[in-house]
């Protein structure tokens, strides 16, 4: 079936100022409304790399509702786990600066505790035929606790997102039951309450592999913006001597002119996701995932462009 992803479908209204922008002021600038949300962005960039994943979420019993589940079906996402119900999706409003950053945002998350009847009835099916699963961990517990047991019955991966770190601390020993984390720096000095702002992206490396083995967390990415990312494997066994052991390292970003940041880090992790889910180690896995998220940066749009398995070394 391919990669089955959980999470939240939202609706982003953005706000771009046509001159320089001032937080406290008035600006002119122009406004879109896109369809977006992590995990449906992450569905999104898999299925435009060609292979092909399943959705699990809700959209609004609307028209827009209709729309959203249509235009992924069309890029080649299986839809047939996304419900219909009212208030199905949430909003996301976002204003940007100049430089293409988020300058202030405010959201309005869905309550998804109504997929528990999608698992009731699929959680089975949809879990033995995944390749691997992808949680976007601001769902209610309950959620996430249900499709992390499915994941271990049938010997599956699991890969976290989140979006909001404040509830995802709330659940932080789940981290331990996954097979990698992806988050930005802000997110992992919240995680491990320390302040990276500072170092250096190889100073990173070490403090966030000594940090991952300390928390028992398995594979950890930190992206670290124009810096790049690093990661860290701690199921690495680095007591044996072998040269080609890379348990920890820093990927670098590619130098591209940025446009819209929307959505790179929701790219950035649907590479990692696929690429450890086909073959790939962590390395390579961040260098695809840098790839997408660099495509993303340099356009409007919050997802990557159409890709073939094969660019990537997938042999499907």
């Amino acid at each position: 079936m391919g990669i089955l992803v959980c999470g939240a479908v939202m609706v982003d209204i953005k706000g771009y100022p046509l001159s320089q922008y001032i937080p406290r002021g008035r600006n002119s600038g122009r406004i879109v409304q896109v369809y977006g949300g992590v995990s449906r962005n992450i569905a999104e960039d898999i299925a435009n790399m060609g292979l092909h994943p399943a959705f699990l979420s809700l959209v609004d019993d609307t028209m827009v509702g209709k729309d959203i589940v249509e235009k992924l079906a069309q890029r080649g996402v299986d839809t047939r786990y996304i419900r219909s119900v009212p208030d199905g999706h949430g909003i996301w409003m976002a204003i940007f600066g100049n430089n293409g950053d988020v300058a202030g945002s405010i959201s309005k998350r869905p309550d998804l505790m109504q997929l528990m009847k999608t698992i009731d009835r699929y959680g089975d099916e949809m879990v033995r035929n995944a390749d691997s699963v992808s949680i976007e961990m601001d769902m209610e517990r309950e959620l996430v606790e249900r499709i992390m047991s499915l994941a271990k019955k049938y010997g599956k991966k699991i890969f976290a997102v989140v979006s909001n770190m404040s509830i995802l601390l709330e659940k932080r020993e789940l981290l331990t039951q996954i097979d990698c984390f992806v988050c930005n720096e802000q997110e992992a000095g919240m995680l491990f309450s320390e302040n990276y702002g500072n170092m250096d992206p190889q100073e990173m490396a070490d403090v966030i592999e000594e940090r991952a083995r300390s928390a028992n967390i398995a594979r950890i990415v930190v992206t670290m913006g124009s810096r790049g990312a690093v990661y860290a494997d701690t199921t690495v066994d680095t007591t044996v001597n072998d040269p080609d052991c890379r348990f920890k390292g820093v990927c670098p970003a590619r130098n591209v002119d940025v446009i819209d940041t929307t959505g790179a880090g929701d790219a950035f992790f649907a590479g990692v996701t696929a690429g450890l889910t086909y073959g790939k180690d962590l390395k390579q896995s961040c260098e695809i995932g840098t790839r997408l998220a660099s495509s993303v940066i340099a356009t409007k749009e919050s997802v990557c462009p159409v890709y073939k398995p094969a660019e990537f070394g997938f042999q499907m």
